[in-house]
């Protein structure tokens, strides 16, 4: 019955996850009604709850088909539809079709007229002549730009057209592989086939170091059954889920004492985003250079062509990003920005996590780094919050790995803030997050802090009965 049960949960989840990608729109065409796609995805983590607790006593054997077939069916099901939250993966489609034509993609931007010949009609559709006779842009995902130079009207499907990729080599690799076996005139698929293979790895990836250390192996279900994994991962393809698989590798070979290959795999992962560098700190004991090394070196030698090719360029757009989305500002810093004006919350906030990679490095196990990377990498989150919840796909294997099922309220928390942008709400989600982790975490461990303390006080309080020498 519990197999049972457990199967009609997952084909309930697949059935929704299906609906959420064909049915409903882009949410940018929702004029700000986005309830639809916001109750779905609450209906979705509900049902991925209710899974993985049934998934509990379910035989070892019968549930390792279980973790596999759901990870098959709710990742085939991310596929039916093109992208309903972001539009990320155009511009991968397009790196990967400059790249295809032998130019960087640091060279130019996608607006720029000497790239015409290149572009596909679904990336750049021709704008409509309205009532009004004034030619205009329409369609889902479709954004207006003025072409640089021209000053004419551009109608495109990629976000920032007017400024050069942000993404680094890894990624950009990534992009021309795929693009080497589709043509310009396949649209979003071939990133969300990548996507679903990506989940795939990392699942078995997880059963299979799971179960090499130990642990139950049905805690890969966190990864497999996730609707951010789904909805992020795949029908939204972001590259992110490249890098947390490259990052829970490297991870997986320093516990098994394979560091010069951790480091190969650990440079792979920040080249493909930067932000799994944050994984770094659990990694070095005790022996760091190996790493390091090997992590530098990888780096280093994935952005030689395109330095060759480009120089700076290569830079691309990431001060400018970062400068947008308000993080030298300190205005992005969704907690601290409450009560630190201006830049002092970038400060604060980089102390912080100073702090945090020091006690990471100094704690760390060297063979068994999982939890500490769960507490980095799950603290960077909590503070530098981030709009965008695909940044959590770095998170959940460590959350897997580990059976922390609470730091789960992490990717929740920011799957809630894209779907409702809220200020305030916001606030309180990250909130109710940071409380009830501390609060299992410290159940988990066997402390009670409030208990602790009132016993302290009625020893101090209460009178004692003085022996023979105390008289």
């Amino acid at each position: 019955m519990r197999i049972v049960l457990t199967a009609l949960l997952l084909l309930a989840s697949s059935v929704v996850t299906g609906i959420s990608v064909t049915a409903l729109p882009y949410y940018d065409n929702l004029s700000g009604q986005i309830e639809p796609l916001a109750v779905l995805t609450v209906v979705l983590w509900a049902l991925f709850a209710v899974s993985l607790f049934t998934l509990r006593r379910v035989e070892r054997r019968a549930s390792l088909v279980l973790v596999v077939a759901g990870s098959l069916a709710i990742g085939g099901a991310a596929l039916l539809g093109p992208p309903n939250t972001s539009t990320d993966s155009a511009r991968y489609a397009w790196d990967g079709i400059v790249q295809k034509a032998g130019i960087s993609p640091y060279d130019y931007v996608p607006a720029d007229a000497a790239l015409t010949h290149l572009r596909p009609e679904w990336l750049f559709p021709a704008p409509v002549i309205g009532p009004d006779g004034e030619p205009a842009c329409t369609g889902a995902r479709i954004m207006s730009v003025e072409e640089p130079g021209t000053g004419e009207l551009l109608c495109t499907a990629i976000n920032r057209a007017t400024v050069p990729t942000i993404y680094p080599p890894t990624s950009e690799i990534a992009f021309l592989g795929i693009r080497l076996f589709v043509g310009a005139d396949q649209q979003y698929w071939p990133m969300q086939l990548a996507g679903f293979v990506l989940s795939i790895a990392t699942t078995l990836l997880l059963l299979r170091t799971l179960i090499t250390r130990g642990r139950d192996p049905r805690w890969a279900a966190l990864w497999g059954w996730s609707p951010l994994v789904a909805t992020e991962g795949i029908t939204n393809s972001h590259i992110d889920i490249l890098g947390a698989f490259l990052l829970l590798l490297a991870t997986a070979l320093v516990a098994s004492n394979r560091r010069w290959l951790a480091g190969l795999a650990l440079g792979a992962s920040i080249a493909t985003k930067l932000i799994p560098a944050i994984g770094t700190p659990a990694l070095l004991r005790p022996r760091p250079w190996p790493i390091l090394l090997g992590a530098a070196a990888t780096f280093a030698l994935l952005y030689v062509p395109y330095v060759i090719a480009s120089g700076f360029g290569v830079l691309g757009y990431l001060p400018g990003y970062l400068g947008e989305e308000g993080y030298e500002s300190g205005s992005r810093f969704l907690l601290l920005s409450v009560v630190l004006p201006g830049a002092s919350a970038t400060i604060i906030a980089g102390l912080l996590l100073l702090v945090t990679a020091v006690l990471v490095w100094l704690k760390s196990n060297p063979l068994d780094p999982w939890l500490p990377s769960l507490i980095m990498i799950g603290t960077v989150l909590l503070i530098v919050t981030p709009r965008y919840p695909w940044y959590a796909l770095l998170l959940i294997p460590f959350i897997a790995m580990t059976g922390r099922w609470e730091w789960m309220l992490v990717p929740l928390a920011l799957t809630q803030r894209l779907l409702y942008p809220s200020l305030d709400f916001s606030r309180v989600c990250v909130l109710i997050a940071i409380v009830l982790i501390v609060v299992f975490s410290l159940r988990r461990s066997g402390g009670n802090p409030v208990k602790h303390w009132r016993e302290r006080v009625i020893q101090v309080l209460k009178p004692r009965d003085l022996n023979v020498t105390e008289r």
